[in-house]
């Protein structure tokens, strides 16, 4: 039993010390920002495409009661 935890508990240290390491991270830069910002507005646009789609369906529909 102390042989398994004696190669156990150096491990679990190992992996808490990586992780802990893990959750530092830097500020993200410029360029990380401004993709944000990209997706951001191909999102919206995305968004904005598809209710106009949905005007446009509402029209013919419209339409094709007149």
């Amino acid at each position: 039993m102390n042989r398994m935890m004696n190669r156990i508990l150096p491990a679990l240290a190992a992996g808490l010390l990586l992780a802990g390491l893990a959750g530092c991270q830097k500020e993200e830069g410029p360029a990380e920002r401004a993709g944000k910002a990209l997706d951001n507005a191909v999102q919206e646009a995305g968004k904005k495409i598809e209710q106009a789609g949905e005007k446009i369906q509402e029209a013919a529909k419209e339409a094709e009661k007149k």
